[in-house]
């Protein structure tokens, strides 16, 4: 019992894990559609911190180089598997809510709670200039490729038209090919901005066995698939009865889920005046979903007889957009303070306010 009492404690995330079963539970034995979309989302939480120090942990056996390629693969394993599950019922608007939602998440709320925290804490806070400069352009060009689609989609056809599918489809295809890019040369630099690595002790060594790693990894991972079963499915319901829109729990709600673990890192490094890997852990998670994670839907969509197109409609542009500007103005200078983080958190709730008000 001491022992169980003793891990908890050092790892506070592992008392979601009994959400497990009650979501099962919940779809089992009729508990309503809205427990089973709470306990689901809540599970998802533990199980996505277990993928991430799975991943962690093998990082620390394979080395920096190879580390950060696993780190940049599986970095939003959650949020991809959602995603395909989201797919496969033909949530295709939900899918496209919450690639936007996690992008302007890691910008705006992730990456102004660590400024906010962490400049109350101590006050103006620095980091590399040179490597927000890198940050800037990649997200630039990445929210750039997003808006193309939609901005040429109604030049090109109809919605939904195979000539709309082609454009999406080319312009998926070059953002992996530009993501690729990134991650050879985050082989011969560590310090690529898409490629993020978590600082450790020198005298620290893994927690679990490699073998150990694999198994939690692959468990955890399963998990998720089922959770994810069970919350896409209880979607439609939730909608119809509470009132909220699919796009609301697109936008706001799954991408915060998916990826809680990763976002108290980005917090508590930040609250640790390690600004830089905070900075770094935030705008890296919003590059692999947009080069990465959306490019890939696509592909997999096609291959599903689901086709999603990379056709956002003009409340996401405008976040995705704004996102990616206020987001390069509090970091081009390599300085950051509390009022920062406070002004990245007021423009989310904005938007947040603004996508709860859309029906």
């Amino acid at each position: 019992m001491k022992t169980i009492l003793g891990y908890v404690k050092k790892e506070p995330i592992s008392i979601l894990l009994l959400v497990f079963p009650l979501a099962i539970l919940a779809n089992v034995l009729g508990w309503g559609s809205g427990w089973v979309f709470f306990l689901s989302a809540v599970g998802v939480i533990p199980m996505a911190g277990y993928i991430g120090k799975g991943t962690e942990v093998l990082t620390s056996y394979m080395g920096p180089r190879i580390g950060g390629l696993l780190n940049a693969t599986l970095g939003n394993a959650a949020e991809l598997i959602i995603a395909i599950i989201a797919i496969q019922a033909g949530h295709l608007e939900l899918v496209k809510a919450s690639i936007t939602g996690s992008i302007i998440g890691n910008l705006l709320f992730v990456l102004g709670f660590s400024i906010l925290l962490g400049g109350i804490k101590n006050g103006k806070q620095k980091f590399n200039k040179q490597q927000a400069g890198h940050h800037a352009v990649l997200l630039a060009l990445s929210i750039l490729a997003l808006t193309i689609p939609s901005l040429f989609s109604h030049s090109v056809g109809d919605t939904g038209s195979i000539r709309v599918e082609v454009l999406s489809l080319g312009v998926a295809a070059v953002m992996i090919v530009l993501y690729v890019l990134g991650l050879v040369y985050s082989l011969r630099n560590i310090e690529s901005p898409l490629s993020y690595q978590i600082e450790e002790d020198n005298h620290s060594h893994p927690t679990w066995s490699r073998g150990t790693a694999f198994l939690v990894l692959a468990l955890a991972t399963l998990a998720v698939v089922i959770l994810s079963e069970l919350l896409v499915g209880a979607v439609e319901h939730v909608v119809e009865n509470s009132g909220l829109s699919e796009f609301f729990l697109g936008i706001i709600l799954i991408p915060i889920v998916g990826n809680v673990a990763e976002h108290l890192i980005a917090v508590q490094v930040a609250i640790r005046n390690k600004m830089d890997l905070s900075v770094e852990i935030a705008i890296s998670s919003s590059l692999q979903i947009a080069l990465f994670v959306a490019p890939l839907l696509v592909f997999v969509s096609l291959a599903m007889g689901n086709p999603l197109t990379l056709e956002f409609n003009q409340f996401e542009l405008i976040a995705l957009i704004s996102g990616v500007l206020i987001t390069t103005l509090v970091s081009s200078d390599g300085e950051s303070n509390w009022l920062e983080g406070a002004s990245l958190l007021a423009v989310y709730v904005m938007l947040g306010l603004g996508f709860f008000l859309i029906p």
